[in-house]
């Protein structure tokens, strides 16, 4: 616990006022690997779950679900031949598999589902398996167009199933923690908030792996087109589908929504009233269409817990600096809350709001007499005092070493699907990330701003 009180001491320290220092000290830190697994988990208590999409973040979920006491995994949907086999090697010999995630939904020994497919896949699965009776998680972001949302807000509603979009930043400590620290007031009000996510390496300008064996043969390349265009078949297109507009959301789709995840989350925000983004392709010129980097700015309305402010984000896959990169710094007019992944740093200050003289002023223009004529009128107001501000000292907050966002955004999903709670990146808190992220790329294309109705959740 000698991290959390650390912390506590620092930042309360570093603020003016005995109620921030108790609102601080309310943190709920301590050094354990996840601050949510308190599931009691009966012998008899199982949570059946089936993976559609065994591809990068489907094992990724999939592992992560599965540390989850009294969580099984029956069966796994892909449409690759190879996935299906190393599915069984992986996961059991017994997993069932199929290439039709239909013959998954009509399980009755399946809960839920994971849906980790391309994105053009993810509002119709969702759909379908509610309809079926299974509780979903779906991976980010919820929907590939802005109008497959509402449709499936109301099965949500209409089925009563759990489902949870993908963004494990919604159950980050850092971030729930960051979120308490901007409710107490120490940055004051909030100005605008920057974020961005640069990345440089090839993994992130999604070249992944392509099998030397992937053919016409072992890959029904027809399903995984959809209703997207038809087209020839194509390795490029089925493995590295997120180059492609076609199927994927694009740099905005992957990494803003991530991003406003965080934000919403943070600030209690139901998203932007304008959003207005250039883009464009600056190294990835290998035929895919989809952009590889993103700069949006986006205004939010005056409501009644939160002043009018702006969110200016970037997302680069064509990062030179070889670093790369995510980060969202809050801004407000007595502070700043800087955070990283599963980390963060606040920073206040305390101003002093006399009128200063001197330096960069216009106080060297005055006649001789008149300077110290208004030295004298200053002391008599102000005294001794000087102005500007003093800046306190910075603090930070760390996750536990070992810390996993998505195994506690899991922890959340099967937690409620037990006990009925509703949870926080439901259907219409994910529509309100994934639709101005999407805006993002109508903007850069139709090289204007987008306006949107975040309470209708509706184009204007």
């Amino acid at each position: 616990m000698s991290s959390r009180r650390n912390f506590i001491k620092n930042i309360g320290t570093s603020v003016a006022g005995a109620g921030v220092y108790k609102v601080l000290e309310s943190l709920e830190y301590n050094n354990s690997v996840t601050l949510k697994s308190k599931i009691k988990v009966s012998s008899n208590d199982k949570i059946r779950i089936a993976l559609i999409g065994s591809g990068i973040i489907g094992h990724f979920d999939t592992d992560t679900a599965l540390k989850v006491p009294g969580v099984e995994l029956v069966a796994v949907c892909d449409l690759y031949d190879g996935r299906l086999i190393r599915a069984k090697e992986k996961w059991g010999i017994t997993i069932f598999t199929t290439r039709d995630y239909r013959e998954i939904l009509v399980r009755k020994d399946v809960d839920a589902v994971l849906i980790c497919t391309p994105d053009h896949w993810h509002q119709k699965i969702a759909i379908d398996a509610m309809n079926a009776g299974k509780h979903v998680y779906c991976e980010k972001p919820m929907v590939q167009k802005i109008a497959e949302g509402k449709a499936l807000i109301d099965t949500e509603k209409k089925t009563g199933k759990v489902f949870q979009v993908g963004s494990q930043r919604a159950s980050s400590v850092a971030i729930l923690e960051a979120k308490k620290v901007f409710e107490s007031g120490v940055i004051g009000e909030l100005c605008y908030v920057e974020s961005f996510c640069d990345r440089s390496d090839a993994r992130g300008a999604w070249q992944y792996s392509i099998p030397l064996d992937a053919s016409p043969d072992n890959i029904d390349f027809n399903s995984f087109l959809g209703q997207a265009p038809k087209v020839p078949f194509s390795t490029e297109r089925f493995f590295r589908w997120r180059n492609f507009k076609d199927y994927g959301t694009g740099a905005a789709g992957d990494l803003i929504v991530h991003l406003l995840t965080g934000i919403h989350v943070v600030t209690s925000s139901i998203g932007p009233n304008k959003i207005y983004a250039t883009a464009g392709l600056k190294l990835w010129k290998d035929g895919r269409d989809a952009y590889d980097i993103v700069n949006a700015i986006m205004t939010y309305s005056k409501t009644q817990n939160l002043p009018n402010f702006q969110v200016i984000n970037r997302v680069n896959l064509a990062d030179g600096s070889g670093d790369g990169a995510l980060g969202i710094k809050f801004v407000g007019t007595e502070g700043v809350i800087n955070m990283g992944w599963n980390d963060f740093t606040v920073q206040t200050l305390k101003r002093n709001n006399a009128p200063g003289y001197g330096g960069y002023d216009s106080f060297e223009s005055f006649s001789a007499k008149q300077q110290e004529d208004f030295k004298k009128w200053y002391k008599d107001k102000y005294g001794d005092s000087k102005a500007g501000f003093t800046k306190n000292e910075a603090t930070k907050f760390n996750s536990p070493k070992g810390y996993d966002d998505r195994y506690d955004h899991f922890v959340v999903f099967f937690n409620a699907i037990r006990d009925g709670k509703q949870v926080v990146e439901d259907a219409t808190f994910g529509f309100r990330a994934a639709a101005p992220s999407i805006a993002c790329n109508l903007s850069a294309e139709r090289e204007a701003p987008v306006s949107w109705d975040p309470v209708k959740m509706v184009l204007i």
